[in-house]
């Protein structure tokens, strides 16, 4: 049996994929859900390690939201940290926009779907 430390989180953290190696089908396949369009938008709006994975309104229970985040992380859209028991976000904006200039900018429109 192994002693946890201190502060030891009891989940992995997360693994993030950099934008430069997505391709625009992985980019445009994680912008395509209407879930994780309502997660962009939200960050989006709100300022870099602001928002808990809890503190979403969104349809769907814990388990399909981890999912949803993970699909956003592989993607090069969102950067995840813990902070204690929550896990906060921010969207890799800068990042991604140079890969995909534009691609934001239309997923965020208030007449885009």
């Amino acid at each position: 049996m192994t002693k946890r430390t201190e502060g030891a989180s009891h989940r992995a953290a997360p693994v993030h994929t950099d934008p430069g190696e997505v391709s625009v089908v992985t980019a445009l396949s994680a912008l395509a859900d209407p879930v994780r369009i309502q997660l962009i938008r939200e960050l989006a709006g709100s300022a870099d390690w602001t928002r808990s994975c809890g503190g979403f309104d969104v349809p769907v229970g814990k388990a399909a939201l981890s999912h949803h985040f993970s699909v956003l992380r592989c993607a090069g859209l969102v950067e995840q940290r813990d902070e204690g028991p929550r896990r906060t976000n921010r969207l890799r904006r800068e990042e991604f926009d140079a890969c995909f200039p534009g691609l934001l900018d239309l997923v965020l429109r208030d007449d885009a779907g």
